[in-house]
């Protein structure tokens, strides 16, 4: 188990991490972040926008699941936004340079992570 600051710096250590941070999807607020390169208070809010209209429509369509995680590929970065199983409505949300990251090895490492975050 690990706490939000031994958390963030876990994520700030995957290759290619530019930025990371825990937010709170009801109100789209940064609870820790670290790293640089994105505004990161403008992307959590706009990222909770993602994961409500992602949980809106499968609503819509009766599936009784869950999110895993949500993949955003940009042309330079991945972006990668995973609700906490633990703790419903927050996420982790985590950016990396595309060119140095393995994405597969990355979104395992967020998943390992947020599986052993405590808030």
């Amino acid at each position: 188990m690990a706490n939000l600051n031994d958390s963030l710096a876990q994520l700030q250590s995957i290759d290619g991490a530019l930025t990371a941070a825990v937010v709170d999807s009801s109100s789209g607020m940064v609870l820790g972040s670290v790293g640089s390169g994105v505004d990161i208070e403008l992307a959590a809010a706009g990222n909770t926008e993602v994961v409500r209209a992602k949980l809106a429509t499968m609503k819509s369509l009766n599936l009784n699941d869950q999110i895993d995680d949500i993949l955003i590929t940009l042309g330079k970065q991945y972006h990668i936004i995973r609700p906490v199983a633990k703790k419903e409505g927050l996420f982790v949300y985590m950016v990396l340079d595309k060119a140095r990251a393995n994405l597969a090895l990355s979104r395992r490492k967020v998943q390992d992570i947020e599986q052993a975050l405590v808030v």
